[in-house]
């Protein structure tokens, strides 16, 4: 055995298990094939994590959750599981540089971007369409851009870019905002902003960058092109569950079933975060079912010893 738990994924549900496996005894090892933090550390700015009433940058929490697990000293190794495999009492991780065994495993590998598997999404890709304004916004300053999505993240993203550009132009599919209150009311006021309710984007239109999208509104079946430098979308969550196919139970999503306790359907194998089948993907309760998750990990290592 390599380590007493292996973490698949560094995220905040990742994070939290590796402190609290560290503290139960254990020797952890997480498993990040990005930067530590999953999409929190790409959230511009976040409200509703406890312990900050002046609200914190996604960056600045991820790093400091990071440091914490690496003050108890939890291992975070570089790289990407590739498959799962369960043994008689152990668990065996291979990655695309190694092979890791332990008795338990977290997997806590979130989620990707959706697309919106439109002509020209593909093709634009890193030439104006975008699934990060926080990483890429900065870069269409004084630019016309669209944020398809009116979710949370589609709202506070665009709060975000409004910062930079010169107009956002909101495109949601279904007739309303799903945004909370409080997150909508950031934005809706803002002369600069534009709302394209009950529409949906057939393209992404350019050459070389993206110079228009073209949107159809869905009562009336009418299109139209609207001029913009740059698309972020945030259309929803993906589960990135495809190595654990024909390994656990997943829902037809492809989101990992679980119990209360983080269980999924293969002794020694656990899950937390947005990986899992729920109702509800917040930074906290990734946090929670982190600790969760880790508290039974050390539970199962204890009665398999």
């Amino acid at each position: 055995m390599t380590h007493d738990l292996i973490i698949v994924g560094g995220g905040p549900a990742g994070l939290a298990a590796g402190i609290y496996g560290v503290r139960a005894g254990l020797s952890v090892v997480i498993i990040e094939r990005a930067m530590p933090g999953g999409h929190a550390a790409t959230t511009h700015y976040i409200e509703n994590y406890p312990g900050f009433p002046e609200g914190v940058s996604g960056v600045e929490l991820a790093e400091k959750m990071k440091q914490q697990a690496l003050r108890f000293g939890v291992d975070i190794v570089g790289a990407e599981a590739k498959s799962i495999i369960k043994k008689d009492k152990s668990v065996v991780i291979r990655t695309d540089s190694r092979e890791l065994e332990a008795p338990a495993v977290i997997v806590a590998i979130g989620t990707n971007w959706k697309k919106l598997n439109v002509p020209g999404e593909d093709e634009l890709r890193g030439r104006g369409v975008s699934y990060c304004a926080t990483c890429d916004g900065p870069l269409f300053r004084k630019r016309d851009v669209a944020v398809v999505g009116c979710g949370n993240s589609g709202i506070q993203e665009g709060k975000f870019l409004l910062q930079f550009v010169n107009s956002v132009t909101f495109v949601e599919f279904l007739p309303h905002v799903t945004a909370e209150k409080m997150t909508y009311d950031l934005v809706k006021d803002d002369r600069r902003a534009t709302f394209l309710m009950n529409h949906e984007v057939v393209s992404i239109n350019g050459q070389v960058r993206v110079e228009s999208i073209t949107v159809k509104d869905r009562k009336t079946g009418e299109e139209k092109k609207v001029d913009v430098s740059g698309v972020f979308v945030y259309v929803g969550l993906e589960p990135s569950s495809d190595f654990l196919k024909e390994v656990v139970e997943l829902d037809a999503k492809g989101f990992v079933v679980v119990s209360e306790r983080m269980e999924t359907s293969v002794p020694g194998i656990f899950a937390a975060g947005d990986i899992c089948s729920k109702a509800i993907r917040q930074v906290v309760t990734a946090c929670a079912e982190g600790a969760t998750a880790a508290i039974n990990a050390y539970k199962y290592i204890e009665s398999v010893k």
